[in-house]
Order: C-alpha cells, then sequence, then structure tokens
C-alpha cells in the first residue's frame, strides 16, 4: 500500500499506517519527495504501529552521504523492531542539479559507490573504501538494530546488474508490465544468481482504481501522474512498453478486470505490489481498497 506522504500531519501518515495495518496489508510505502522527511515518518509510525513492514520509496541517495543515511536507517530499524525496508535511487538528473546544485555526474559509478559504503554499514561492518566520489573508513553502531532490507530503484540494465548483485532488489515506478516480464525481472535475478544472492525482491508500482468509468480515471491519471513522463529515465521505460505516459500503465476497470491485471503483473515475477490509489470519489476509493484487500 503506497502512502499519501506529504499531504498531511504526521498524525495523519499516522492514521493511514494504522489502517493499512489493520487492512492487513504487508507494507507501508512512503514516498520521500519535497515534504516530511520519509523515515523519520516511518520510525514515528513504527513506534505507534506494530507488525506492519514499513517501507521507503524512495530516499534520494545524492543529498545523503551513506554513512549518515546508514546511521538513520539502523535507527529507524531498531525503533520500529526490525521492520524497515530502505528503498533508495538516484532521484532525477533535474532534481539534483537543478534544485540542489550537485553534480548528476557518472549516476552508475556514485550507485556502486554508494552501496560499496553502505550495504557494509547497514551489516554492523566497517568500511575502508576509496572510491572516486566517496572515500570513507569508519563503522556505525546502532544498539539494538539489525541490517534492513534494502531495494534499488534500478531501471536501465547497468543499474539492475548493479542492484542484482548488490542488494536485496529493486522498487519500480512506471515500469510496464511486459517490460518487467522480459526485462527488469530477467536481468535482476541473473545478476543475483552470477552474485550468489537470493532471488531478488521486485516492488511494482501501479497506480490503481476500481472505476465503472475506466476512461475518465485513464484521464485523471494523465494530470495526476504528466510529470513522470517528461523525466528522462522514467520516459525510457514508457517508451520500452510502448505507451505515452503513466496513465496507459494504470490499472483501472471493475473489480475484476482490476484483478486481473493485478495477476499480470504478478505474473511478469512482482514479489511485492505497491498500490497507489487514485480514486475520484469516496465509493472508487472504497472500492479500490477492497480489491487490494483481497490479495492479502
Amino acid at each position: 500500500m503506497s502512502s499519501t506522504i506529504g499531504d498531511g500531519t504526521v498524525d495523519a501518515i499516522v492514521d493511514e499506517v494504522r489502517q493499512a495495518a489493520a487492512d492487513g496489508f504487508h507494507t507501508y510505502w512512503a514516498a520521500q519527495i519535497f515534504s516530511h522527511d520519509a523515515l523519520t515518518a516511518l520510525a514515528i509510525a513504527g513506534r505507534e504501529v506494530p507488525g506492519i513492514e514499513l517501507g521507503t520509496a524512495v530516499v534520494p541517495t545524492y543529498p545523503r552521504h551513506p554513512m549518515m543515511l546508514a546511521q538513520q536507517a539502523l535507527t529507524v530499524q531498531a525503533a520500529i523492531g526490525g521492520r524497515l525496508c530502505l528503498g533508495i535511487g538516484l532521484s532525477h538528473q533535474v532534481v539534483v542539479e537543478s534544485m540542489w546544485g550537485i553534480s548528476f555526474d557518472k549516476p552508475v559509478r556514485h550507485t556502486r559507490e554508494y552501496l560499496s559504503v553502505l550495504m557494509p554499514l547497514l551489516e554492523g561492518k566497517p568500511v575502508s573504501f576509496d572510491g572516486e566520489t566517496y572515500r570513507v573508513h569508519a563503522a556505525a553502531n546502532v544498539a539494538g538494530s539489525s541490517r534492513p532490507s534494502v531495494v534499488v530503484a534500478a531501471l536501465g540494465p547497468q543499474m539492475l546488474r548493479l542492484c542484482g548483485a548488490l542488494t536485496d532488489g529493486t522498487s519500480t515506478w512506471c515500469v510496464g508490465p511486459e517490460t518487467l516480464r522480459n526485462f527488469t525481472v530477467p536481468t535482476l535475478r541473473e545478476a543475483a544468481e552470477s552474485a550468489g544472492r537470493p532471488t531478488p525482491r521486485v516492488v511494482a508500482a501501479f497506480p490503481v482504481c476500481v472505476t465503472d468509468d475506466p476512461d475518465a480515471a485513464r484521464a485523471r491519471a494523465a494530470q495526476i501522474f504528466a510529470i513522470y513522463a517528461q523525466l528522462p529515465s522514467y520516459r525510457a521505460m514508457l517508451d520500452r512498453e510502448g505507451v505515452a505516459d503513466a496513465s496507459g500503465l494504470a490499472i483501472v476497470g471493475s473489480e475484476a478486470e482490476v484483478r486481473d491485471q493485478i495477476a499480470e503483473v504478478a505474473a511478469a515475477g512482482v514479489t511485492d505490489f505497491n498500490a497507489s490509489m487514485f480514486p475520484a470519489n469516496p465509493e472508487e476509493a472504497a472500492r479500490t481498497r477492497s480489491v487490494l484487500k483481497s490479495f492479502v
């Protein structure tokens, strides 16, 4: 279940997590965009709500030193009793360079070096690493913690191979069923197998709405998610799938149609379905949530 983090107060986030847990959802996913800090919000919510896994989808790496992120993630992991899935990603060149004033040069190298520092620290091991970007000789010890699950927002082949070799899996957005089946999942699994790692986790996010007016829902999705078609990494995935924008990936229709479409995503090799609900009214919201609950 994907959150609406950023639209309300911290208390509202806690209430949303509580409802997701009560409905039996496996994971509550929190975005890290331009409002709440996702990890801080999840630490608070996790102290209030037991049981449910709490994940970030995703925390951008560029503005956070990997040691600082390791300390924060381990602290959250300790605070919520080992239920964190740390999802990280590059963000986008326009954000990194134009908003943050940081170079986006060589993003694959950045990710490789970042993970070379982050993963050992999360495992409680000291790091002695000298790369082009990061030179880190340190350790992070957080009492009562354990290594969280780590997934990376990987889209292209180099990032997927890196992700499969070094982490627990990937977290996707704007990636359609055919792309997942024929490109994302096999590339990731092959890299994990070659590295001797377990079968990777594939977390795939899709817009979802149960509705009697699918055309109107797709038109609404085209407006809500318009920005993603303008970002090069997502644009490449939309083109690969053969759709104009994120509305072409929206899972919409009757209860039976939505169930069938989600089943298609699962058959593509997805292990975790991350639903981003976009109902037009309370009735659609209730119907959509009912269908999603039927899977758990």
